[in-house]
């Protein structure tokens, strides 16, 4: 059983996408007018997972913060404008305060468009009878906005995120306590971090960067006129020592939906998750973007990641559901691993697994109104500094 499950692990489309809102028809132009926030990138920008507030494995109805239209964003708002972008309306890029904002994420979205059955545009200026690459997108919307800050999410499709966390979960099921097998020294895991590879995706990630700004320069923008907040991914789960679920059984996956061994967990904080951010960070200085800053979200769900100790599932900690009191600090942040099984005809999508969730991107966006600065960009660490929810969104600060 345990093995027809596993094999079953279509895990985490761990794409990265966000909503098209529907934008006020302006015509200001470069560098005057209501000024714009954009966003483009992967399914940790665009708003994936963002539906859900916590978890339940007796009810999704406890945590489902935005029903089923969470990521509709097309003109006639009954439906995606790209499918499977996942731009809900949790996207942290809506900061409002006089601010409008349009997401062109899109969960699953590499450095490069991809086509076929399921489109994904990238950081590019693809053209095609699907749709358009994101410079393109871009480029279009803002030589007719005051596009201020552009605000990035890129990379971590292109280290083949979904593949490692299935390979991950899939040991993990297989393979009893008494005899580990361990992903973190998989053949398909590791070709994604020797030297060369990450060199390679530096560039690519360098060359998204780089279409980003040709895209402004095209739409008729100095650099000086604008900001590309270019963000880091975070720690979706805790190392080793933090699961607040055994790793003896299946109950780590079976309950918790969060099937890592001790010892990958710690590799993925203590190695993978390093390496994936400093390239992200590296590609900025080989593609000398000048009008940068760096948004830190590494540590940003910390106390508050999928099966760590002090936070649960609505049931263990007694909580009626996402609107009750204390949900925000007593439940997760980061969406459950789901499988083909787990998901089943459930309202989930298993892309949605391991992404921040409807608490998780409101704490980013709360990160990203305080990089916008009322219109002087800064950079920073966004970390949780309180509980408890201040104008709807968690407590955070940009240090």
């Amino acid at each position: 059983m345990i093995r027809a499950l596993a094999a079953s692990l279509a895990v985490v489309s761990a794409t990265l996408v966000a909503p098209l809102s529907a934008a006020p028809a302006y015509a200001d132009g470069p560098g005057s007018g209501t000024p714009w926030v954009v966003s483009v990138g992967d399914s940790y920008i665009s708003g994936e997972a963002g539906r859900w507030a916590g978890s339940s494995n007796s009810s999704s109805a406890r945590a489902d913060a935005l029903g089923g239209s969470a990521y509709f964003d097309n003109a006639a708002g009954n439906g995606e404008a790209i499918n499977r972008c996942h731009r809900s309306k949790s996207a942290e890029i809506h900061i409002g305060g006089g601010v409008s904002s349009l997401n062109l994420a899109c969960s699953g979205a590499k450095a490069a468009t991809a086509t076929g059955s399921e489109f994904k545009p990238g950081l590019d200026f693809y053209s095609g009878s699907q749709g358009v690459g994101q410079a393109r997108a871009l480029q279009n919307f803002a030589g007719t906005r005051n596009v201020r800050m552009v605000v990035v999410s890129i990379g971590g499709n292109d280290f083949n995120f979904a593949g490692v966390v299935q390979q991950c979960v899939q040991d993990f099921l297989l393979s009893p306590s008494w005899w580990k097998d361990y992903c973190y020294d998989d053949s398909s895991v590791t070709s994604n971090f020797t030297s060369g590879n990450v060199a390679a995706v530096k560039s690519r990630i360098a060359g998204a960067l780089t279409n980003v700004r040709t895209a402004m320069r095209n739409a008729g923008y100095a650099d000086g006129q604008w900001t590309m907040l270019v963000q880091t991914y975070p720690s979706p789960v805790p190392g080793g020592s933090g699961f607040r679920y055994s790793q003896s059984g299946y109950t780590r996956q079976n309950t918790g939906g969060c099937g890592f061994w001790n010892a990958d967990a710690d590799w993925a904080n203590n190695s993978a998750l390093p390496t994936i951010n400093s390239t992200v960070t590296g590609a900025i200085t080989q593609a000398g973007i000048t009008n940068s800053k760096v948004l830190n979200l590494a540590s940003s769900f910390n106390g508050r990641r999928l099966c760590e100790t002090g936070v649960g599932l609505y049931e263990e900690v007694g909580i009626a559901n996402w609107t009750s009191a204390g949900a925000v600090d007593r439940t997760e942040w980061v969406n459950q691993i789901r499988t083909v099984t787990t998901a089943g005809d459930s309202p989930y999508y298993i892309q949605e697994s391991l992404h921040p969730n409807h608490w998780g991107q409101l704490a980013v966006r709360n990160c990203v109104r305080q990089a916008w600065n009322g219109g002087v960009p800064r950079g920073g660490a966004c970390v949780r500094t309180g509980t408890g929810l201040i104008g709807g969104e968690p407590r955070m600060t940009l240090q």
